[in-house]
């Protein structure tokens, strides 16, 4: 995910594009860069690694000035995140610039062929492809830019947002969209363009949401929408309601709530590109197919709401490769002296990539002579530098301290992980492989149909919200659920809160049942589980017998999970193992709830950072 401004009007070009910037960095704070058409200077661009304020330093040494630009804010994919690999993108022959936000699937591909007619890049990126082609279709003939990027766009398969500039037409910006957001906003005798209204908040709160496939041409006195084939089109026109002290958020009060409701697109992220032509394919697979045929043993790694991911991870991975799978919490791994060889591969699971634990158990597994596999949100840190194999979530930058989005994401992902291994076993047929990541691609649009509905668990909330104490319940996969809604409620409500296998309840947790207390329970399917979902049923009955307040999340259409719930929370049908995606979200939002309600910061909770660097 990065953040991206436009801009022609009247104004200054690079203040507004700078301070769009500074309001879009939590979308991306790898790299950032300007490209402004100064009328003097032509087609100027700066760029440097690092948040903005090393920007900053670099412009502080030039003069530009202009009143058509653009900037990104880069949350880094393709290539590290250097001062090369920083955006924008500027083609050979210096006229076109291009920033870029999303991935070029094809890119490979586009690479050859312009290398092959002599084109010179300067950077690892995909994005810099889509300069060299937008200036190759305005030296051979297109009518406009609009028309070259028209061009481009049909040949580009991924998701990305564009926007374009030509040194040799100074007046306008050209912009592009497939999955990835844009949006621009409608001034007086200005045009703006953002990843989101926050970019332009400050100056217009008339936008227009560019649909699929789109692509608009903006001048000082409007915009032009199209299609990729040039045929007329419109955006979504509408009033943004709330005002630049919010636009950071996004109109949301914390950070935390945005990225939870950005969840179905940090796990369709994730997923996307990851099935070409039937086979699983991951991002840095330094370990070959043979080496994954190889391996007799897994372990999981991890820390957190990563550990819990790792849990889940585990029941998938046995079922779909029948290879056994310890989960091993990061900080006690190496001092255990665990028994490791070259056909061991561990999975060491880190949002930020620098985990200190983390990075300490995949030293150790790698001087075992184990191969490591790393699951990151962040390119180029330290564990997937360490790692003979990468498998990066496109989460996106993830402000709030308690995981939401990068937990969904490293599920998603080790599950990817988990058909991998199956692939190259076969322990799967490929169409068994098509079959079970559909379902996985399927889950964006059932944590969206959650998100939608939320009232429930805003209103059950709030009548617990003075609870001194809250026990979660779960089965199968439904167990780790338990474990990071407890995790979540801990974090932001400071509450006592424990996430129990059902199973175990009669063996002392049910000790703790009383008059009045909450439990949630994530019920297993009726249908895919079904004696669990007996077995569940049955343990519900006998908290409730002995006065517990039950909150049930169970399938929507499960009558018995309503004969038991005091109150009940429905997600839709979902396959086992991809079901923790779907049921953990209205868990966050529970804790997210409870915290208001008792006061508290909900993006910085107390005693608690984002990583943990140091043991």
């Amino acid at each position: 995910m990065c953040g991206i401004v436009g801009y022609v009007g009247p104004r200054p070009a690079l203040e507004v594009v700078v301070d769009g910037l500074r309001r879009l960095e939590y979308r991306g704070y790898d790299s950032a860069g300007v490209a402004v058409i100064d009328p003097v200077g032509g087609l100027r661009t700066a760029k440097k690694a690092g948040r903005i304020e090393n920007l900053d330093k670099e412009l502080a040494h030039q003069t530009i000035t202009g009143t058509t630009g653009m900037g990104h804010t880069r949350w880094a994919t393709h290539g590290a995140p250097t001062d090369r690999n920083a955006h924008p993108h500027v083609s050979g022959d210096g006229r076109v610039a291009v920033v870029h936000n999303g991935i070029i699937e094809n890119f490979r591909e586009l690479r050859r062929e312009l290398e092959a007619q002599g084109t010179e890049f300067r950077s690892e990126t995909d994005s810099e492809a889509v300069a060299h082609l937008v200036a190759a279709q305005l030296r051979g003939g297109a009518a406009s830019l609009a028309d070259a990027v028209r061009a481009v766009c049909r040949r580009l398969a991924g998701s990305f947002t564009l926007v374009v500039l030509d040194r040799d037409d100074p007046d306008v910006v050209v912009a592009a969209r497939r999955n990835s957001p844009l949006v621009l906003g409608v001034g007086d005798g200005e045009m703006f363009l953002g990843s989101d209204v926050a970019a332009f908040i400050e100056f217009t709160r008339e936008a227009v949401e560019l649909g699929q496939d789109q692509v608009v041409e903006l001048r000082r006195g409007g915009y032009t929408v199209t299609d990729f084939d040039g045929a007329p089109a419109h955006g979504r026109a509408y009033h943004v309601g709330w005002d630049l002290s919010a636009a950071e958020k996004g109109g949301y009060d914390y950070f935390m709530l945005k990225e939870i409701d950005e969840q179905p697109g940090a796990v369709a992220d994730t997923l996307r590109g990851h099935l070409v032509d039937g086979h699983i394919v991951l991002d840095e697979q330094r370990v070959d197919v043979q080496e994954l045929r190889e391996i007799d043993k897994v372990f999981v790694v991890a820390c957190g709401s990563s550990f819990h991911a790792g849990l889940i991870g585990k029941q998938a991975i046995e079922h779909w490769t029948r290879v056994p799978v310890e989960v091993e919490l990061a900080s006690e791994f190496r001092y255990r002296d665990p028994v490791l060889d070259r056909q061991t591969l561990v999975v060491a699971i880190s949002q930020s990539g620098e985990t200190a634990d983390t990075l300490e158990a995949l030293r150790y597994a790698r001087d075992q002579r184990a191969r490591v596999l790393a699951i990151c949100n962040t390119n180029g840190a330290q564990i997937p530098r360490e790692s003979d194999a990468v498998l990066y979530t496109h989460a996106g930058p993830e402000i709030g301290v308690a995981s939401t989005k990068a937990f969904l994401a490293q599920v998603a992902a080790v599950e990817l992980v988990g058909l991998a291994i199956a692939q190259a076993r076969g322990t799967k047929y490929g169409d068994e492989i098509g079959r079970e990541f559909d379902a996985l691609a399927a889950v964006p649009d059932k944590i969206a149909e959650v998100l939608a509905d939320l009232d429930p668990v805003r209103a059950v909330a709030r009548e617990i919200a003075a609870s001194k104490a809250v026990l979660f319940l779960g089965r199968h996969v439904g167990y780790p659920v338990a474990l990071e809604g407890a995790l979540k409620l801990k974090e932001l409500a400071y509450m006592h809160a424990e996430g129990f296998p059902a199973g175990e309840l009669k063996h002392g947790p049910i000790a703790l049942i009383e008059d009045g207390l909450p439990v949630v329970v994530i019920m297993p399917s009726p249908t895919a589980r079904s004696v669990l979902h007996q077995k569940v049923g049955s343990n519900i009955a006998e908290i409730k017998a002995r006065g517990a307040r039950t909150i049930v999340v169970a399938e929507a259409g499960d009558v018995a999970a309503r004969e038991h719930a005091d109150h009940l929370i429905e997600v839709p049908a979902t396959p086992t193992l991809a079901s923790p995606l779907v049921a953990t979200v209205p868990l966050q939002v529970l804790a997210a709830e409870i915290a208001q309600a008792r006061g508290y910061d909900i993006d910085k909770p107390r005693n608690l950072a984002k990583s943990v660097t140091v043991e």
